[in-house]
């Protein structure tokens, strides 16, 4: 599946800011059998003083990008062309959740995919007994390790509520999973802590979404959003698997992968530091344009 992505992220200061420095992951990633990225810019309002590409440890790129001037805004605007490949149907060939350790064990390498690197708690997810408690008794019968994550998800999925005015992008996990609320990156955050809880291997994959009107409404332009969702490590012979819990489903065409790694702190698309005062307000808008 091909489509024309655009992303426009725009931040105001209530008090002008003076020095900043960003790191921003806006554009798809290139994974190879996975997702390829044909084209793809990054481009900042007012310009950049300073700009650095780079790729972090998990194999994500991103921008470095600082302000020497005065400013009242910024607005960060990406615009990429990507093709999203569909996953190829595979046996089940995961061991049971008991067993996982054992393939685990076997993993000597400590590169970026290696399950070793997201089996422990993160900066945004700790691991709480509650989560654990709430994982195992989804997995009592000791299902595949695939089964797990499915089972898992659907019922974070059925329990939790979307509801984005009952959390923020600070709001601690185990204050979102114990309100039963909270939106796409608190969804992922509890799943991950109830995955690792069990023994399963997981991480935070930072996104797109394409959705799709209703039938017979027009496409709303910038209705599209940013998403996010879990990653799964299912053992040696299967490796690793994305699931939604907030829509219940295993990952396919239409989510285009930004970034991955443990956690948001990994991957957030805006972070870094300014010197301000008062507030500051932002905005975004994303397109995900099917090209046919």
């Amino acid at each position: 599946m091909l489509y024309d992505v655009s992303l426009t992220i725009d931040y105001s200061y209530d008090n002008r800011a003076g020095t900043s420095r960003h790191i921003i992951r806006l554009l798809p990633a290139d994974l190879p059998g996975e997702q390829r990225l044909i084209a793809g810019t990054v481009s900042a309002t007012p310009k950049a003083d300073e700009w650095i590409n780079r790729t972090d440890f998990f194999g994500n790129r991103l921008v470095e990008v600082a302000f020497f001037e005065d400013h009242d805004d910024i607005s960060f605007r990406a615009q990429s062309r990507v093709e999203r490949y569909k996953a190829m149907d595979e046996l089940e060939m995961t061991p049971r959740v008991s067993a996982l350790g054992r393939d685990i064990a076997t993993q000597t390498d400590l590169s970026a995919l290696s399950p070793h690197h997201f089996v422990g708690p993160s900066p945004r997810v700790p691991l709480e007994l509650a989560t654990t408690a709430y994982a195992l008794e989804r997995i009592k019968d000791d299902p595949s390790v695939l089964e797990a994550v499915a089972l898992i998800g659907a019922g974070l999925h059925r329990d939790l509520a979307y509801d984005p005015k009952a959390t923020n992008v600070e709001t601690p996990m185990l204050t979102a999973f114990n309100g039963r609320h909270g939106v796409c990156q608190d969804f992922a955050h509890i799943m991950i802590a109830c995955l690792r809880g069990v023994g399963i291997p997981s991480g935070y994959v930072s996104g797109f979404l394409r959705t799709v009107p209703p039938e017979g409404k027009p496409r709303l332009e910038g209705a599209d959003a940013m998403h996010a969702w879990v990653r799964a490590w299912c053992g040696v012979e299967r490796g690793w698997v994305e699931y939604d819990p907030t829509n219940a489903v295993f990952v396919d065409l239409d989510h285009i992968v930004i970034a991955r790694g443990r956690d948001y702190f990994d991957v957030a698309p805006v972070k870094g530091v300014l010197r301000t005062s008062g507030s500051h307000s932002t905005k975004q808008a994303v397109d995900v344009v099917p090209v046919v």
